[in-house]
């Protein structure tokens, strides 16, 4: 057992990294939402499910086979970066206009926009599977969907036993990257002020002139376009993709999200990266068969100890 924890622990260290960046990114999503409106968009896991397949459609319209290197690799990753966010953020944005507005018009409880949210994702899971799959890619709806390998793995540099590849390094740069572009939009950007307003105190926000009809739009789009860049990276970490690809995920996005405080931009990124080492370190005892029930057990644990997660500051008490 100690030889495995030794042989291992640093190179979990390095996979942990790169799938916490995704958690991370997915929960931002969930962590907004929250925020702004105190929902839990368990369809957001689908709006990652659209940010791999709109990569995908990239991937496939632009007719790569094989890795890219130099000025060709960065011109590719800029556009599926682009067509994944665009197409997850509308998604998102058509999700709330469809699926929560009109509850939140007609001041529907928050167990009505839940069971909305859930057949929301139900519906999305089964479109793609019916519909935009095979008429767009020519595949079996539910079949597991090979995505070409973008990015060759080679070795950058090595921290002891552990090799840190190209894509490793993609991964978790880029996740850094959006995620600080986010919170200086939220804490910055006079949109940002209208989110973390109307997060505090709705009816107060209204009087000073705050659209929030706009605030949730923005609060959609942010979260959606967060799960568009996780999907385009998942697509070229893992090489898959799936109508359901976005269900366990998103649960352990959430679980993200709670660990590190629901509600906190900055706790998605903590939760993200945490909740990505536990599960692989907890591997190495474990398995790698039991990474999905490490995660839950975390949400479990989390939940009856320290419910306000890591940093337990929501997005209400973000500085202004």
């Amino acid at each position: 057992m100690l030889d495995d924890l030794s042989n291992q622990f640093l190179p979990s260290t390095v996979g942990g990294l790169a799938a916490g960046a995704i958690f991370a990114l997915l929960a931002l999503g969930y962590t907004m939402v929250y925020g702004v409106l105190r929902l839990i968009n368990f369809a957001h896991s689908e709006i990652f499910m659209i940010g791999t397949f709109a990569s995908l459609f990239v991937l496939t319209t632009m007719g790569v086979t094989g890795p890219l290197t130099g000025f060709a690799l960065i011109g590719m990753l800029l556009l599926m970066l682009v067509v994944s966010m665009a197409a997850a953020g509308g998604a998102a944005v058509l999700l709330e206009q469809v699926a929560y507005r009109p509850l939140r018009k007609k001041g529907a409880s928050r167990l009505a926009a839940l069971i909305s949210a859930i057949g929301a994702s139900l519906f999305l899971q089964e479109f793609f599977a019916l519909v935009v799959i095979p008429a767009v890619f020519d595949k079996a709806g539910r079949n597991t969907t090979g995505v070409p390998r973008l990015v060759d793995r080679d070795v950058v540099f090595t921290i002891g036993n552990a090799n840190v590849r190209t894509d490793h390094i993609i991964v978790i740069v880029a996740a850094i990257a959006m995620m600080v572009l986010l919170d200086q939009i939220v804490n910055r950007s006079r949109m940002g002020r209208g989110i973390r307003a109307t997060a505090q105190d709705p009816e107060a926000a209204v009087l000073m002139g705050v659209n929030i009809d706009n605030v949730v739009r923005m609060t959609f789009l942010l979260g959606g376009a967060m799960a568009g860049v996780a999907g385009m990276l998942y697509v070229m970490e893992y090489e898959v993709t799936q109508y359901n690809e976005g269900f366990v995920l998103g649960i352990k996005a959430f679980t993200a999200a709670v660990l590190g405080g629901i509600g906190n931009i900055r706790g998605a990124l903590l939760g993200g990266f945490a909740l990505g080492l536990i599960e692989n370190w907890g591997a190495i005892f474990l398995g790698s068969e039991w990474k999905d029930v490490i995660a839950f057990i975390v949400l479990v644990v989390v939940l009856m100890f320290r419910p306000t997660g890591i940093l337990g500051e929501s997005l209400q008490r973000a500085r202004a």
